[in-house]
Parts: C-alpha cells; sequence; structure tokens
C-alpha cells in the first residue's frame, strides 16, 4: 500500500469520526449541560494534546500566545453555537449547515478583506445557499427527523451562526500558521476553548440560563472519549501526517465526506432520514463545497505579521 494511499485512507477516517461527532454529541446533551459537556471534552482534549506536543510548547513566544488565544476564541463560539444548536435540530442537517462554512470562507475574504476570489467560489457558494434553503424546508425530513428538526428551527440558525464562526476560524488559522508552530497553535486553541467553557460555568449557574449538570453514564463517558481523544487528539494528529503524504485536491474531497458520514450515523444510529428537498438541498450543499475547493484556489498568504483587518 503506497503512502497516498494510507494517507487518503486516513483522511476518510478523520471525516467518518468527526462526522460520527455530531450523533454523539447530541447523545451527550442527555446526560450533560452544553458548557459541561464542553469543558469536560476539551479540557481532556488539552492534557492529552499538552502531551502530545510538549516540545512545542517550550518554545512558545508570547505572539505564538496571542494567535492561539485569537483562534481559540473562534473555536469555542463556534463549537458552543454547534453544540447548543444542536439540542433543536438534527445531526444530518448540523453537518452540512456546518459545511457550509467552507464556502464562506473565500466570500468573508472579499467581503471584509477586499480578497479578489475565483467565479467558481462563487458559484460554489451560491449553490451551497440554496441548498441550505431546501435543508431547512419544511418537508426536508422524514421519520423520527420529521418529528425532530423538520423545517427551519432555532438549531439550525444555532449552527448557521457556527459555520460563519468556523470560517472565521479557518480564515485566521491561514493568516497565523505560516508564522508559529501548527502544533503550537493547535494546543492553544484547545486550550482556550476549555477555559472559556470553564469560565461561562459560573455566569451561566448565576443567571439561570443553563445551571451545570453531569451523569457520568456510559454513553457520556463514550462522548468524552469519541471527541476528545478520537475527534481531537487522534484525528489532528493524523491529518498533520496524513497531509503531508496527499495532494491538497484529495484532502479537499475527503474533507468534504464529513457532512455525508454525519447523515449516514444519523441514519444508523437514530433512524433519521431526509426527505425529497432535504436530499436535494444536502446534494447541492456537497456541491458547493466541492466546487469552492476544487475550483477556487485557495488564497495566497497575507505577508504581513499583523491580524489581517477587514477593509473599511
Amino acid at each position: 500500500m503506497s503512502q497516498r494511499l494510507k494517507a487518503d485512507l486516513a483522511l476518510a477516517f478523520c471525516s467518518l469520526i468527526w462526522g460520527a461527532t455530531f450523533v454523539v454529541v447530541k447523545n451527550a446533551l442527555e446526560d450533560a449541560s452544553v458548557f459541561v459537556f464542553l469543558a469536560v471534552r476539551f479540557g481532556l482534549a488539552t492534557l492529552l494534546m499538552g502531551a502530545f506536543y510538549l516540545s512545542a510548547l517550550r518554545r512558545l513566544s508570547w505572539s505564538a500566545v496571542w494567535a492561539g488565544v485569537q483562534i481559540g476564541v473562534f473555536m469555542f463560539a463556534g463549537y458552543a453555537f454547534q453544540t447548543v444548536g444542536l439540542r433543536f435540530t438534527t445531526p444530518t442537517k448540523a453537518g452540512f449547515i456546518t459545511g457550509f462554512g467552507v464556502v464562506l470562507v473565500p466570500v468573508l475574504l472579499a467581503v471584509f478583506w477586499k480578497r479578489r476570489i475565483h467565479r467558481w467560489a462563487w458559484v460554489g457558494a451560491l449553490l451551497a445557499l440554496v441548498g441550505l434553503y431546501y435543508l431547512t424546508l419544511p418537508g426536508s425530513a422524514s421519520g423520527s427527523a420529521r418529528v425532530a428538526g423538520d423545517g427551519l428551527n432555532l438549531g439550525d440558525v444555532l449552527v448557521f451562526f457556527c459555520a460563519v464562526l468556523f470560517a472565521l476560524h479557518i480564515i485566521f488559522v491561514g493568516f497565523y500558521s505560516p508564522h508559529h508552530s501548527v502544533r503550537a497553535l493547535s494546543f492553544l486553541q484547545i486550550a482556550t476553548t476549555f477555559v472559556l467553557a470553564i469560565a461561562l460555568l459560573p455566569v451561566l449557574t448565576w443567571t439561570g440560563w443553563e445551571p451545570p449538570r453531569i451523569a457520568w453514564t456510559p454513553n457520556f463517558i463514550f462522548a468524552v472519549l469519541v471527541t476528545a481523544v478520537g475527534a481531537t487528539a487522534i484525528a489532528f494528529s493524523i491529518q498533520v501526517w496524513a497531509q503531508r503524504h496527499t495532494s491538497p485536491t484529495h484532502t479537499a474531497i475527503l474533507f468534504a465526506l464529513e457532512p455525508v458520514f454525519a447523515a449516514l450515523t444519523s441514519f444508523v444510529v437514530l433512524g433519521e432520514r431526509l426527505g425529497g428537498r432535504g436530499l436535494l438541498g444536502a446534494g447541492l450543499i456537497l456541491a458547493g463545497i466541492l466546487l469552492a475547493e476544487l475550483k477556487g484556489p485557495a488564497p495566497a498568504a497575507p505577508e504581513s505579521s499583523a491580524p489581517p483587518a477587514p477593509a473599511a
């Protein structure tokens, strides 16, 4: 087996793990409040990543810490919106709406930073937007999903904000990664997410919005292990290795499978199915992601070492 094939299979495994987490997280929310789950998930991930990347952390500069904190804020906000959203929508819809963030990256770069982007990126964004419309129409789901998340709901809106925040996360990672250790940034963004989740718990308790709760059931422990160990520590490490041995085109295609795996695991575990409109919407979003990734060239890395300032 060639190194490229091994790398492609490894990236497909990453997409499978990430896609499966939508179902796993939704089930875990029966046993824990949102921010308690995030704190436990990213707390364990911080410990594991810290052990893996100890050598990189010994040479940290203040500029790297500041960069890691910034991208960590976007990561935390994205996961917060996504996890709260999963309380109100289905894992299948959440997977495809989150994937919409990929096509938002060139759009945000063009609108706020006046970057020129390829016309195919605009076509991909338009296709994905139409797909988002069909995915959130009444009648887009069938089976158990017809009751749980049919039509546009609060969860869909929250996950859409998650997609925007993840797009900003991608932009800022793309800016900072050429200037700092990728391992250090990976650890710092995860640690920042953990710290922010912990910091919010007293506020949420005081306001009464979401009193902390946790039940250490087998279901919850499984969810923590899958998300913290599998989807974070292991998958991130595999990704760093695999992308050295395969092409950007292969990487883009394999990562686009994440919402597909989310839909498959939702069907197998929860019995959720998309109706005709939902399938059309999901297909258009997937086509938009592939167009934006494969036809639109990646934007050039910024030359300066300052954060990209939005154009006036």
